[in-house]
């Protein structure tokens, strides 16, 4: 039987969707990821447009450091737990309240080693800036929180991200309509910081309702040493993939900050916050086509090696139509929403949202390699791209500022994609595939 959304489709669509119950069921989960990003593309970015006119460059930089800062070590946190375990329980459902007991603990600690190493960080960094110190501190304060994501992994494991949509979306527009509140009361930046923290805890909440509402219970879970071993031998390479990836995607606003102020951050704050609307297309695609890609590693080679072809073509693709009429638009659109103050993000914007095309081939093949189990490969290959970005920055901030940022990125970003995949003689193929990505996206 059809999924229901189907009849609404062109009748040559719904004749090829015939039958094919996985295809349907991979698009309309992504379906449900999309409407939740679009929610917060149109929403969001209209309440942050808002936000960031009446913080003005200085604040909202100031702001904008403090979450990069948190960003950065926030992969702690994570574990790199997040595909190892939607993986393992595609693999084996069985496993499912040991699997996901393991893990609830296991990012449990991780959040609060985070806490501590953010706070003795920035008290480190920043001595005697207050402000910047509790902003920190409150932002912090939801990586422990964010332990209880793990019960989006079986939602993700399931093709059922209705479910984690709905709370995020529910969550997003209550916080939505209180930074309204907070910008029309005219309140103080450490208001919108607690109002942060806010969206992750009811999101928490919530997740924790989804899972009961679908007939599971937290309380089945189980946490176990022999399944913490399991988890830890996959993951403890992803972890520090983790931590390199998210230290190069994010220290360009903390090295931004340190060397040319809040104001050139919150400048170069905005191109990221526009840019980083379409970045969510390669997660939302990945977290459907992911447990099919598993799927497609136990039928064959042949059959493995076409899907990701057709995997890597689509995030190209996708990655070209953003970054076409972004670039035509961006120069006008940045001043006309946000303000003369952020004219210099128009240009920024352009470079990042063209990074973006290796974004998405890096999300895809991160997938590839999850599923090879070649963590150690991904670190050293994220890790080379970190060392290749601070230098970057370290070069070119103080010469051009916000773009020095931007070409930073720009490079580090295509050479953990795509540039990497040649000094290492298992991803030949790899860098061969995602370079006919690049150069002729096929994708019918």
């Amino acid at each position: 039987m059809n999924a229901w959304w189907t009849k609404y489709l062109p009748l040559i669509v719904r004749e090829w969707l015939e039958g094919r119950h996985d295809l349907q069921k991979t698009i309309g989960n992504t379906g449900w990821l999309f409407a939740e990003k679009i929610l917060r593309l149109g929403v969001g970015l209209l309440v942050n447009i808002w936000m960031t006119r009446y913080l003005g460059p200085e604040q909202f930089g100031l702001l904008s450091f403090a979450t990069a800062f948190v960003f950065v070590f926030s992969s702690v946190a994570t574990i790199g737990l997040d595909w190892v375990v939607v993986r393992n329980i595609v693999r084996d459902s069985s496993c499912r309240d040991e699997t996901l007991g393991t893990a609830f603990i296991l990012k449990l600690a991780g959040g609060a080693i985070t806490f501590g190493l953010t706070i003795a960080a920035i008290f480190i960094i920043r001595p005697t800036d207050h402000l910047s110190r509790l902003l920190v501190a409150i932002i912090a304060i939801g990586i422990v929180f964010q332990a209880f994501g793990t019960i989006n992994f079986w939602f993700q494991s399931q093709v059922q991200s209705k479910y984690n949509v709905f709370v995020k979306s529910v969550s997003f527009l209550f916080i939505a309509a209180v930074k309204i509140v907070l910008i029309q009361s005219q309140a103080s930046l450490v208001a919108f910081a607690w109002a942060g923290l806010a969206d992750i805890v009811l999101g928490s909440v919530g997740l924790v309702a989804a899972y009961r509402v679908h007939g599971h219970y937290i309380k089945n879970w189980r946490a176990t040493q022999t399944m913490a071993k399991v988890l830890l031998r996959d993951c403890w390479p992803l972890m520090l993939t983790d931590i390199v990836m998210l230290t190069y995607m994010r220290i360009d606003q903390v090295m931004l900050g340190e060397i040319a102020g809040n104001t050139e951050v919150g400048i170069y704050s905005v191109a990221v916050l526009l840019a980083e609307t379409c970045y969510f297309i390669p997660m939302a695609v990945t977290s459907s086509l992911f447990p099919n890609i598993v799927e497609a590693r136990e039928s064959g080679e042949e059959i493995f090696h076409d899907r990701l072809q057709k995997y890597y073509n689509l995030m190209a693709f996708l990655g070209y139509a953003i970054a076409l009429p972004v670039t035509l638009m961006a120069n006008w659109v940045v001043p006309l929403l946000f303000g003369v103050a952020y004219t210099k993000a128009g240009p920024m914007l352009t470079g990042l949202i063209w990074a973006g095309l290796f974004i998405n081939l890096s999300v895809a093949r991160s997938s590839y390699l999850t599923v090879m189990n070649w963590t150690r490969i991904h670190f050293i290959t994220d890790f080379i791209g970190c060392v290749l970005n601070v230098g970057l920055n370290l070069f070119l901030i103080p010469r051009f500022g916000g773009m020095g940022a931007v070409m930073a990125s720009f490079i580090a970003y295509w050479f953990v994609a795509h540039g990497s995949c040649f000094l290492f003689k298992p991803l030949f193929r790899t860098g061969t595939m995602l370079t006919k990505a690049i150069l002729y996206p096929k994708i019918w």
